[in-house]
């Protein structure tokens, strides 16, 4: 590995000489012993739009049925309470970004704030959300556009959807980021023609009018209930955290990492609230969807064409396609690839996933990767009934897991080596955002939770031979530059 260090292939080399430091006095990737390989070219804007679109403002789409069920119709209250789950966990990853900023996100954030065994299991279970998450995606828009166009295959869907994404991503992170803007803006503009179609039919007496049972309804609120349903809610937020992965390729400050986390979350946040309380609204029958599901998961769809007709129903539902196929899977493939860098860069996994293409500088290997493992593993999906659930609840328990490691990094790194007086970011908010993830994973489906420890419990095994062969980088924390 030593073509991608500045040091010996085992780590950096305590008391070696400082790398550059960037224009905005943050230390650069060099001071951690590193040569800086990935092109800093991402502005705050940049980023922000990155995490809206890895997030998808149309996101509730594709799981609305889902949700709604679960949640026993209080669809936009399971919303509510995942932002501000999300919330804490995004102001945690903000403090950890800007003491490490390098790509990896949270197994470089556990690695070097707590222990690098901790930070090896924190990117275990995050790969269980990255690598998983674009045939997530992948899947879910293709079986929507083989809806649409039945004559065409799932994989033939799959294909195209795989081979595109690969293309834009090996171009670059700029280009990435000019379709990125592209893809935001047309979605937000079929998420504006729903909305105003939906409150017009609203106000006009389509559906059940005004009120406020998708944030509270009696008869069906338990605390227990709506926990579970954050938990399937949650996939909705997951993409802020893919911001963290871009930190080599941000020109900016490091603290602007943290800050466009916390403006994505907000901002889809408030989109996915006022989205699925309109849609809860127009739900043509709410009893029979909370008994009997959203199999088909057609049920936005179906309360878009109460408020619009059947043009209105289709138009969400190929933005969905396209939004989840293309420009969620997109971001998705990107900040897949940088993590899977940052863990082959530290030798934890094969070296041959760290090569950089010296002309678009990218990782190319991991982004092909990437994409066989989508393609493969959508296809195999693609063939099972449960196919999307699995995925989903896998990719859930994967990022939640990984959040809670995240949170505790903070209090280990700032309180404990650092000292810090800072009791409110560096304690009270990684043991609240703590205390609600528990919560959320508690009530998660059991099914996600034996699936879940099965692949922790495999990680621990492949740490243990890791540390037996001497796969153990030596990372340095910052305060020890």
């Amino acid at each position: 590995m030593s073509e991608h260090r500045t040091t010996d292939p085992a780590g950096p080399v305590p008391g070696a000489a400082r790398g550059p430091i960037p224009a905005t006095g943050d230390p650069g990737v060099e001071a951690f012993g590193y040569r800086q390989e990935l092109k800093r070219t991402l502005s705050f804007t940049d980023l922000l739009v990155y995490g809206l679109v890895f997030m998808v403002p149309i996101a509730p789409f594709g799981i609305f049925g889902g949700v709604f069920q679960a949640s026993g119709g209080m669809v936009a209250l399971a919303y509510a309470i995942g932002m501000l789950a999300m919330a804490f966990t995004a102001a945690s990853y903000s403090q950890m970004s800007r003491a490490f900023p390098m790509a990896g996100s949270v197994y470089t954030y556990a690695g070097r704030g707590v222990a690098q065994p901790v930070g090896f299991i924190a990117g275990w279970m995050i790969l269980l959300d990255y690598v998983l998450v674009p045939g997530l995606l992948y899947l879910i828009a293709s079986v929507a556009m083989n809806s649409i166009y039945e004559s065409v295959p799932v994989w033939v869907w799959l294909v195209a959807f795989v081979v595109l994404n690969t293309i834009v991503n090996y171009f670059g992170i700029e280009f990435t980021a000019r379709v990125n803007r592209i893809m935001l803006v047309g979605e937000l503009i079929v998420l504006a023609i729903f909305l105003v179609i939906g409150v017009v039919a609203l106000a006009t007496g389509e559906g059940r009018g005004f009120d406020f049972s998708p944030v509270y309804n009696s008869d069906t609120f338990s605390l227990e209930l709506v926990l579970g349903a954050v938990s399937i809610a949650v996939l909705s937020f997951l993409g802020f955290d893919g911001i963290s992965t871009l930190a080599e390729e941000n020109k900016d400050a490091a603290r602007s990492l943290g800050k466009s986390m916390i403006a994505a979350l907000v901002l889809a946040g408030t989109l996915f609230i006022v989205q699925t309380w309109v849609a809860a609204l127009l739900v043509p029958d709410p009893d029979t969807l909370i008994a009997e599901g959203d199999a088909a998961g057609t049920a936005f769809y179906d309360a878009a064409e109460v408020a619009g007709g059947a043009w209105l129903g289709t138009l969400t539902a190929v933005a969905t396609a396209i939004a989840w196929g293309f420009a969620n899977s997109l971001v998705a493939q990107a900040a897949t690839s940088r993590l899977l860098f940052a863990m082959a860069r530290d030798r934890q996994l094969p070296s041959v996933l760290a090569r950089i293409d010296p002309k678009h500088r990218v990782p190319v290997n991991a982004t092909l990767f990437v994409a066989v493992i989508s393609l493969a593993l959508g296809i195999y999906m693609s063939q099972r009934d449960d196919g999307i659930t699995l995925l989903s609840t896998l990719v859930n328990f994967g990022a939640l897991s990984a959040f809670l490691l995240l949170h505790v990094s903070v209090v280990v790194h700032y309180l404990v080596r650092r000292k810090s007086h800072d009791y409110w970011r560096h304690l009270a908010v990684p043991v609240i955002g703590f205390a609600i993830l528990v919560a959320v994973v508690v009530n998660a489906d059991v099914a996600a939770q034996t699936l879940g420890f099965t692949w922790l419990g495999i990680g621990v095994v492949l740490l243990v031979v890791l540390l037996a062969t001497g796969r153990k980088p030596e990372l340095r924390a910052e305060e020890n530059l």
